[in-house]
Parts: structure tokens; C-alpha cells; sequence
């Protein structure tokens, strides 16, 4: 029996550096999030009022004319997206959306890879700039790793709702743990 991967795991092999939050529903698609808190941010947004806001109808208001025409900076920077997955046309479909928001990658297990066609699949995902994390024994290796092309796409607004709701989980405490400071590995 093959146990999945761990997104704590897969966070830290990637060297992704941030709070992981487990089971967020972003854009059709259940995923973890990696995510920074931005401290002086956060600090400055607890001392003037501006609490982690998760709610769509009081984040549209920000962009309406009105006494809250004013949106506060983001707390949080998104990281990644991790998700598991154990087909790599899934894969592709999920994070094929996903990354106009920040680097995704896909958690696949190991024995996913030895599959007759995987290597050109794997290609498939390389090309579109998708990762790709394979479990092992002990952890997790990155077989190709995530390109941040968010930058092509530009700020979204579904994006900076993202930050909220994630500035919320965390403030909350709704997530699995800090990723470790481990070193980055990769095999090709």
C-alpha cells in the first residue's frame, strides 16, 4: 500500500518556505497551499483594524465606491499550490489554471512514474511549467520543478481574495506547520 505524499513534505523538497494549509477549494480544484505571512503587514493590519477579511461579499465592497473604498496590502505572499494527484492528465487540467496564480506543482506517487507513457507526460507538465514531486520511502524528490509564471498573468482579483482567505487560515492556526528549513533536492 503506498501512502500519498505529504504536502509538508512536498513543500519542503521544493524549498518552499511558508505556513502549508491543507484542503483549500481554489478554482474548482482541491488543493494546499504554501504561503508566507508578511509579519509587518499583519502587524500593521491588527493594530489599525484590518483583520483577515475571508468573506466575497465584504471583499467586493473594496471595489466599490462607498466609506470602504479602500483595500488593505495583502498578508500573506502565496508561495505555491500542491496537488495530489495520481494522474498526470488531472494534473495538467488542475494546474493548468492554477498557475496564474503562483507556482503549482503536483504530488504524484513514485510508482505513477514507472507507467508506460510517463516520461512524455511528465514532459507535458515540464513544458506548461507544472512541477512535479514524487513520493519515496523517506519523503519526497522533485522530478521537475514549478515555474512561477503568476507574472504572465498579472494580479488577479481572485488572487488577492486568495491572500485573504489564506491570511485567515493562518491567523486562525488552520494549517499543517511551517515548512522545516531543509535543503532542496532534485533528481532528473
Amino acid at each position: 500500500m503506498t501512502v500519498p505524499l505529504s504536502p509538508l513534505h512536498a513543500a519542503s523538497a521544493l524549498g518552499w518556505r511558508g505556513s502549508v494549509i491543507p484542503d483549500v477549494g481554489v478554482l474548482g480544484h482541491r488543493v494546499s497551499a504554501v504561503a508566507r505571512l508578511v509579519d509587518e503587514v499583519d502587524r500593521w493590519r491588527r493594530a489599525n483594524g484590518w483583520p483577515p477579511e475571508p468573506d466575497p461579499s465584504w471583499f467586493r465592497s473594496w471595489f466599490t465606491p462607498g466609506p470602504r473604498d479602500r483595500s488593505p496590502l495583502p498578508a500573506v505572499e502565496l508561495v505555491g499550490l500542491l496537488v495530489a494527484e495520481s494522474d498526470t492528465e488531472r494534473a495538467l487540467t488542475a494546474c493548468g489554471t492554477l498557475i496564474s496564480l503562483a507556482p503549482c506543482a503536483v504530488m504524484l506517487p513514485d510508482t505513477t512514474l514507472g507507467e508506460p507513457g510517463s516520461p512524455l507526460q511528465v514532459t507535458e507538465l515540464d513544458y506548461y511549467g507544472v512541477g512535479v514531486v514524487a513520493e519515496t520511502g523517506s519523503g519526497a524528490r522533485v522530478i521537475v520543478p514549478p515555474e512561477d509564471r503568476s507574472g504572465e498573468f498579472g494580479p488577479s482579483l481572485y488572487g488577492r481574495w486568495l491572500a485573504e482567505v489564506l491570511y485567515d487560515r493562518i491567523v486562525r492556526g488552520t494549517h499543517l506547520s511551517k515548512v522545516p528549513n531543509a535543503d532542496r533536492t532534485r533528481s532528473t
